[in-house]
This record gives C-alpha cells, sequence and structure tokens, in this order.
C-alpha cells in the first residue's frame, strides 16, 4: 500500500440508521487516518435517524436526522480491500441483514479476524450470517434475543471486547467502544508496515 493510501474501513447503514450510530464512528475513522466507506444495499442518498427512548416511554422515539451517501453497493464489495467493518443500529439491520452479499462479506470479516464493530441493532446483521455463536455482545437490551437465539453472549456493559469484535449498547457508548475498535484498526495497519 502506498504510503499517501489511507486503509478503507466499512460502515455499514440502510435506510433509518442511527444518525449518532454512524457518524461518530465515521469521524472517528478520519481522524485516525482511515477512509469511512459507507456500504449500503445501493448506491444512493440513505435517511438516517436519531433514536431515543424518551423519558416515560417505555419504546423507541424516532426522529428524522441526517442523510448519508453510499458509496459502494453491498454486491460490489470485495472484503479484501477493507481493513475493518462497523455495523451501525437503528432500525437499517432488520431489514438489511437477508442481503446475500451482505452476509457473505459478515462472514469474511469474522473469519479473516478483521477489526469488527457494532452497535445497537447492528447485531442483527452477524447474527443472522451466523456469526456470533459462543461470541460476547453489547447490544440494546431489545436485541439481547436476536443475539442470544444465534448463539451470542449478551454483556450489559458500554463496551465489550471479544477478540477483534468490538461492540456497544447504544450511541450513548460511542465513546466508550469506538476508541478500542480504532486502535484495533492502528495495530493492524501497524503489523503490516
Amino acid at each position: 500500500m502506498a504510503s499517501d493510501q489511507k486503509e478503507k474501513v466499512l460502515i455499514i447503514i440502510g435506510d433509518a440508521s442511527e444518525t449518532l450510530d454512524t457518524m461518530y464512528p465515521y469521524y472517528r475513522l478520519m481522524e485516525s487516518g482511515f477512509e469511512p466507506v459507507v456500504a449500503a444495499p445501493e448506491k444512493r442518498l440513505y435517511q438516517m435517524v436519531m433514536h431515543e427512548v424518551k423519558p416515560g416511554w417505555t419504546i423507541t422515539k424516532e426522529w428524522e436526522g441526517y442523510t448519508l451517501q453510499a458509496q459502494v453497493s453491498f454486491s460490489e464489495i470485495d472484503p479484501n480491500e477493507y481493513a475493518g467493518i462497523m455495523y451501525s443500529g437503528g432500525r437499517a439491520p432488520e431489514y438489511i441483514r437477508y442481503d446475500e452479499d451482505l452476509v457473505r462479506v459478515t462472514k469474511h470479516f469474522f473469519e479473516a479476524d478483521k477489526p469488527i464493530a457494532s452497535v445497537c441493532h447492528g447485531v442483527e446483521i452477524p447474527a443472522y450470517a451466523d456469526c456470533v455463536k459462543g461470541r460476547k455482545m453489547a447490544t440494546v437490551p431489545k436485541c439481547k434475543f436476536d443475539l442470544e437465539v444465534c448463539g451470542g453472549i449478551y454483556v450489559d456493559e458500554p463496551c465489550v471486547i471479544d477478540r477483534n469484535l468490538i461492540s456497544g449498547r447504544t450511541f450513548h457508548d460511542n465513546g466508550h467502544y469506538v476508541g478500542p475498535w480504532i486502535k484495533l484498526l492502528e495495530q493492524a495497519r501497524e503489523a503490516k508496515s
């Protein structure tokens, strides 16, 4: 790799991806000298949302957030070109997890032990791809079932590290789990040079 070329890292989104789940790691990757590449079912503009359980509510309230352009579709991804992957939360994972190309890409990152981050509903993608058996993960409590029914181990902490897999519960955990994931990416980069 040329010294002026940055390593690329995938950020997986769809319509209704959570804004903070997505944008915080996006900019942290840039700050750390990586090139974030937004991937989705198609190359187009996606509508993100803001999710929060309001005081007194028992369900999630949703507002429109920013929009974000996907640079690559799942079908175009050669996972060998990417140093890591991040599964954003929001409602998108519930719908995009069935995409065969996303499953293919997900399996690659788990099998290759590359740095993986997941937050909130992002767990639904590796769970569906049959990649969480025996793996410890944090996720939003309402996705505990999705993780456990697929053989994963739910941990209610702001940062759960299981080898190459680093996860958080919601965007409230961004300051806890994103840094250790970036550190894994940096260590892998240093090992190559």
